[in-house]
């Protein structure tokens, strides 16, 4: 059994509130180390909507000001970047200011609670601080995908991150991807872990009644053969592909739909490349669903779709939520071979695999799982059993865990005190 840990954990995203879709990977972690006996403290951006604890499921939450009007708080909840690439204006303007109270509120938290294990997440900004605030405490940098894009585009940032991956006493990777590009970084291979997101495979299941208020909730009829998807409107999720592949089945498949669940900075150019294709009337935009309704609607589907790709910087995803959402779901996916998706979707196993960009190769592997009912049963059958054996968010806090042991065992080494 692993000693008790005091762990702060230092962030720019949480879900603000119960049901919201930003930084959804960030609660069950927390939750679920707290949940081993460790006491769990996080340090986070205050947000308008931030309506946390200051305790809840054991978790401490400590949230920090920065910004002296309200237009400059656009540091963490995926509100600096647009459309996931560029900085926006105000988020160079409130970064020093953010950075600056991020790094005396987790100082502070620190010491009030005598931590015995500083957790960063994503590279940049919180893993540099960490490692700044907890130089003789042990140190976990945690990396989810942006964050590694940025250190990997920028300079300045680049060295930071470097200085930080040389401090820190271990990192988790989402991905095996990730995990290559960080030791690219400069990130020793022997002390990094590759950890993938679990899925909560009680809300995410296979569940006929669901299934049906699901499709009740999309209007979609006994002959209608739904395709979903969900995420932010931003470039690497990759939706113009698919909106296109569609256009491609619709002559072959008249009862099929799309319904693409999200929003964001491309939501104008997605409706429009829809009408511009001639299939407006079969793909349904929801807008941005609370978690409970993308289960739903994930166990109305016939097929999810998760269509990733690297955008024109190079930015990816880590490994997205949705892909292991839908495979816990039991819904028969389709997806790219994009970022960390690959360590978790088995070619013609538990899902299909198609190049990333390719319009047609996303048509061609969704007409085969609609042509073949049983085929596509077999593939979701085996994605819910890889959930409930390896993915579940007990199993990651778990792993987790002993990355603190290992932590503090690596700091006691920097300390001479072994």
């Amino acid at each position: 059994m692993s000693a008790d840990h005091v762990a702060v954990m230092i962030t720019t995203s949480y879900p603000r509130f119960d049901g919201d879709t930003i930084g959804t990977f960030m609660e069950p972690i927390a939750k679920g180390i707290a949940a081993r006996g460790h006491q769990v403290h996080v340090v986070l951006p205050w947000h308008p909507r931030l309506s946390r604890g200051p305790v809840e499921h054991g978790v401490y939450f400590h949230p920090f000001t920065y910004a002296p009007h309200p237009r400059l708080n656009t540091f963490g909840y995926a509100e600096a970047l647009r459309e996931d690439v560029h900085l926006r204006l105000s988020a160079y303007l409130a970064a020093p200011l953010a950075l600056l109270a991020s790094f005396q509120a987790a100082r502070r938290v620190v010491r009030q609670v005598r931590a015995t294990v500083i957790h960063g997440h994503w590279l940049i900004p919180s893993g540099v601080i960490a490692t700044a605030v907890g130089r003789r405490l042990p140190t976990v940098i945690s990396l989810h995908g942006s964050d590694v894009y940025v250190a990997e585009r920028h300079g300045l940032v680049r060295r930071a991150a470097q200085a930080a991956l040389r401090r820190v006493d271990w990192v988790t990777a989402c991905s095996d991807d990730l995990r290559d590009r960080v030791i690219a970084l400069g990130a020793d291979p022997k002390r990094i872990e590759t950890i993938a997101y679990g899925v909560d495979v009680d809300q995410f299941r296979p569940d006929p009644t669901r299934r049906a208020a699901g499709r009740s909730a999309m209007a979609a009829g006994p002959g209608d053969l739904v395709l979903f998807t969900a995420g932010r409107f931003v470039r690497k999720k990759g939706f113009e592909y698919l909106i296109d592949a569609v256009a491609g089945l619709a002559p072959r498949w008249p009862g099929l739909r799309l319904v693409i669940a999200g929003g964001g900075d491309l939501d104008g150019e997605l409706r429009r490349r829809a009408r511009e294709a001639g299939i407006a009337g079969r793909v349904q935009f929801t807008g941005v669903l609370p978690q409970r309704d993308v289960a739903a609607w994930l166990a109305a589907a016939d097929v999810a779709v998760m269509p990733s790709v690297h955008d024109e910087a190079g930015n990816v995803d880590g490994l997205p939520n949705t892909v292991m959402e839908a495979l816990a779901s039991g819904t028969p996916l389709v997806a790219t071979t994009a970022g960390g998706i690959p360590s978790v979707v088995t070619h013609e196993r538990t899902g299909l695999l198609v190049p990333e960009k390719d319009a047609g190769a996303l048509e061609a592997a969704i007409d085969r799982l609609l042509a073949d009912p049983d085929f596509r049963m077999g593939l979701a059958a085996r994605a819910r059993e890889q959930s409930l054996r390896l993915h579940t968010w007990d199993r990651v806090a778990e792993r987790f865990e002993q990355v603190y042991d290992w932590a503090s065992c690596r700091a006691r080494e920097r300390r001479g005190t072994v």
